[in-house]
């Protein structure tokens, strides 16, 4: 009993390395949470004796989570042709800045954003990056290069050689090597917080300052909300549309909060968030900007308090 007690434990504690990788993979929460309950089920639907064969319970789960995402991710391709507007990965909240706000309600149920590990491989502007990969490239290159796991391994996730594997992942970092350097968090909390008084204050010529004068806003609406189907191109425009936003939400509360481990701005309008804002700063100027809307892809921010 000891012996199957400890395997249980361990099958178990092998869920939040799931759902890291699952939610790099994958860009949403709500999917990566879908992937690892499915490989979950999947282990548990094994007869004993064929469980007891597996070496490594721990491998096994990846192997099979990430399959999963790979079919999510074909299929996501499809789906997206007919999303309203642009998609955006969905943005984690740090949940350690909305405990101290006093947010977090600590007997509620566990929810899997608080099981993601906030790092470089989670900045919106990385995951963006990895959106523009193949659904293989993807896989090979979250797993190697982010998880390190061995290419022996990855090529049994996506069926071809380690060589295969090697090549879709050197492919994929040549897609990464042509994204900007991040900005130290110091350096871009400072030009959010600038961001954010002026638009505050609706000065348009301070958020003209603030903005690459080719800066691209995206927003993710997903037909769910009034938003912009299309990026708004130019620092001036971005500028003049914030400000446009500022005059028709009267009430609206900006908070400086880390998205995704990056310094970011958080709407909220009668206590209910309805934007998170993601930067891209370079040189002292934000270059790119990710709004999501969607209030489907905002709900592990519904405990901001």
């Amino acid at each position: 009993m000891g012996t199957v007690g400890t395997r249980t434990d361990e099958v178990a504690g092998e869920r939040r390395q799931l759902i890291n990788i699952a939610y790099r993979l994958l860009g949403s929460v709500t999917e990566a949470e879908d992937a690892v309950q499915d490989a979950y089920a999947r282990w548990y639907g094994l007869p004993r004796s064929r469980q007891e064969e597996i070496l490594s319970p721990g491998a096994w789960l990846t192997t099979v989570t990430s399959r999963i995402c790979l079919d999510v991710l074909g299929s996501a391709r499809a789906r997206r042709e007919h999303y309203v507007g642009a998609w955006l990965p969905e943005p984690v909240p740090d949940r350690t800045e909305w405990d101290h706000a006093g947010g977090a309600d600590p007997t509620g149920p566990a929810d899997p954003a608080d099981q993601i590990v906030l790092d470089e491989s989670v900045a919106m502007a990385f995951l963006v990056v990895l959106e523009s990969m193949t659904p293989a490239e993807r896989v090979a290159f979250v797993l190697h290069d982010v998880f390190r796991y061995p290419f022996a391994e990855i090529a049994d996730v996506l069926d071809r050689s380690p060589a295969a594997c090697k090549q879709l992942a050197a492919s994929a970092r040549r897609r990464v090597s042509v994204a900007p350097a991040p900005v130290a968090a110091t350096g871009q909390a400072e030009v959010v917080r600038q961001i954010k008084e002026a638009w505050e204050t609706k000065n348009i010529a301070a958020l003209v300052g603030l903005l690459n004068p080719v800066a691209v806003m995206t927003a993710d609406g997903g037909g769910m909300v009034g938003t912009v189907l299309r990026p708004v191109e130019g620092g001036a425009r971005i500028a003049q549309y914030m400000v446009t936003i500022a005059d028709k939400a009267p009430g609206l509360e900006l908070l400086e909060r880390s998205v995704n481990g990056v310094p970011g701005l958080v709407a909220r309008r009668a206590g209910v968030v309805v934007t998170v804002a993601s930067f891209d700063v370079s040189d002292g100027r934000v270059t790119r900007i990710w709004a999501v809307r969607n209030p489907e892809k905002l709900r592990p921010w519904a405990r901001e308090g």
